[in-house]
């Protein structure tokens, strides 16, 4: 009886253990379907990528420290990697999603990404990273919280509203790829979605019959936290809601100093947080509008989103002329300015970039310096491609993580220069040499007549500067030493450079990329190798138990592999109901 005693005792211990566990870091658990179903977002039939039949798909919404476990299972045609864009993933690039990291999932399988928000708060999205699929969808909104117990630096809102916004094809992925594999341009894309939707009627020369709009309800006298997301695939957008302010607050991640706008430009990948007040008298609804910049606008006017802000008290339908983009065609300072205005609310508590504890990042001194420079596509070995320094990267057949855990030699080279090649461009899998816990400044040079955008997987990057012309060693009396937006996705203007600098305390290997889906397929990216020598556990964590396998690997993958990698909400949940069970077992016995 003693012993029977003893170990009712000892499963009541591990089941408070257990519970503590969770407590201290929460799980939260999501299943992904992804697969093709048929949609009209511009008013005829076509195919697109949706998650659990939902297009876009659903918002993962979990507090800061979570433990976030998605089952994705591929129920598409081909190869597919789920991408958690600004999501740093802490010591663990194996969850990442792209193909320097990990194995793709085949059509018919499923696997499961495991991963922390260590110390990480803000909007964010994930989507498909392979293929172009993005183009045809299968993204959704991120949102991390803060605790409870760290403020945040605003009254709490009544509520959050996601809104994604992107230009869109009627072509799906697979005929915008074949285009692009022949060599020619996407050219101008069909329209602007918005959460999905087409435009409303608010021009019946510009927009047709029968196209199902986005409408949001909103309650008068209220302040909505407003998420705004462009997903596309080229196009930078100007974003506005007629008659109301946009009070910033949020980017990627980092507060900002809370300033108004009537309108703000919103670059491919990029996320924005908006205190938006519904003070308007209600006399209509008002529109959303998300319209194409820097293009000839018009030529470009069907290129517009266009939702509806509905007050529940609202008197009728919103009808005239859309509110005015910035009338900037010969100015084209203006958005830059308007970037620059941008800066980081320093004084806000919460979750931050590293280094931790300093926010001067501009008196750090910096270990390297890459000057990367984009042109327009070239052609190498008889194939239209992108560059980066003049390479053109090439993703191997094993993911460079692989490699590296098992000593695969010639996947790739050490080797990507730190500036822009003199010879003629080639294709190379060239792999930039990040030192551990050093301070990288780098400088993103655009010499293209079109807007880009990068994005660094792993970190928050402080955006320090950005100017027209060539940058030189002089454009560092320039940068902002002080409250520069630290966040992942940067905009780079057409015959301009952007300088971010970035600690590399983050051990993996992370992609460096352009976000405009075109050229990232055609090959401007490339990695940031980060290496800790003592390699420990405490700065990277080891390969998941689930880990797939491909290229010089493929030996390794295993068939059963396939039904275990849902195992670990199974597992979880099955073991917590066991030792529940025994406890009360254990509880009967004590009494």
């Amino acid at each position: 009886m003693a012993l029977c005693r003893f170990f009712a005792l000892f499963l009541i211990h591990i089941c408070l253990l257990w519970s503590l566990c969770l407590a201290e870091d929460p799980f939260a658990f999501y299943d992904f379907e992804v697969s093709y179903i048929t949609a009209s977002p511009l008013g005829e039939p076509q195919q697109v990528i949706a998650v659990n039949g939902k297009f876009p798909g659903p918002v993962i919404n979990v507090t800061t420290n979570y433990n976030v476990v998605v089952n994705v299972r591929n129920k598409l045609d081909e190869n597919l990697l789920m991408h958690w864009s600004g999501i740093q993933q802490r010591r663990s690039s194996w969850q990442d999603g792209v193909l320097g990291t990990n194995c793709p999932i085949p059509p018919k399988w499923n696997w499961t990404y495991q991963f922390q928000v260590k110390d990480q708060v803000g909007s964010f999205f994930y989507f498909p990273s392979l293929h172009m699929q993005r183009a045809s969808g299968g993204f959704g909104s991120f949102i991390i919280n803060n605790r409870a117990i760290i403020p945040i630096p605003f009254d709490t809102p009544h509520g959050d509203i996601v809104i994604m916004i992107g230009d869109w094809y009627k072509r799906n992925h697979t005929a915008l790829r074949r285009a692009l594999d022949a060599g020619r341009e996407l050219g101008m894309p069909d329209g602007v979605l918005i959460n999905g939707k087409g435009p409303y009627q608010y021009n019946s020369t510009l927009v047709p019959d029968g196209i199902d709009y986005e409408t949001i309800e909103v309650q008068p006298g209220k302040t909505y936290r407003v998420r705004v997301h462009n997903v596309g695939v080229s196009t930078s957008l100007n974003f506005r809601i007629q008659n109301h302010n946009l009070l910033l607050a949020e980017s990627e991640g980092s507060y900002t100093v809370q300033q108004n706008y009537t309108s703000l430009d919103i670059h491919v990948g990029q996320s924005y947080s908006f205190l938006v007040t519904m003070d308007q008298n209600a006399s209509s609804d008002y529109y959303i509008v998300a319209s194409a910049r820097f293009v000839n606008e018009s030529t470009w006017k069907r290129v517009t989103g266009v939702g509806i802000l509905h007050y529940t008290n609202s008197k009728g339908k919103a009808k005239g002329p859309l509110p005015e983009a910035p009338n900037d065609e010969f100015d084209k300072t203006f958005s830059m300015n308007q970037a620059r205005s941008i800066r980081w609310n320093v004084s806000a508590s919460g979750a931050r970039p590293n280094p931790q504890g300093s926010f001067r990042y501009g008196s750090i001194n910096v270990t390297d310096v890459y000057v990367l420079k984009n042109k327009a596509p070239v052609t190498i070995d008889g194939k239209k491609r992108t560059t980066l320094n003049g390479i053109s990267f090439v993703n191997p057949a094993t993911p460079l993580r692989l490699a590296d855990q098992y000593k695969v030699k010639g996947v790739y080279k050490l080797d990507f220069p730190e500036r822009p090649l003199t010879g003629p461009p080639k294709l190379e899998t060239s792999v930039i040499n990040g030192t551990y816990r050093g301070f990288m400044e780098i400088i993103l040079q655009n010499n293209h007549t079109k807007m880009q955008t990068y994005h660094l997987d792993g970190y928050a990057v402080f955006v320090v500067g950005m100017d027209y012309g060539e940058w030189t060693e002089n454009s560092r009396g320039t940068y902002n030493k002080w409250d520069g937006i630290a966040r992942s996705t940067v905009q780079v203007y057409p015959g301009a450079w952007t300088a971010i600098l970035v600690s590399l305390d983050n051990v993996g290997i992370w992609n460096i990329r352009t976000e405009n889906l075109d050229s990232w397929y055609l090959g401007q990216e490339t990695y940031i190798r980060v290496v800790n020598p003592e390699q420990t556990n405490k700065t990277e964590l080891p390969i998941p138990d689930n880990a797939l396998y491909c290229g010089a690997l493929s030996k390794l993958q295993k068939p059963e592999d396939i039904s275990s990698a849902t195992s670990i909400r199974g597992y979880t949940s099955k073991l917590l109901f066991t030792l529940m069970m025994l406890a009360c077992a254990a509880m009967s016995i004590l009494s």
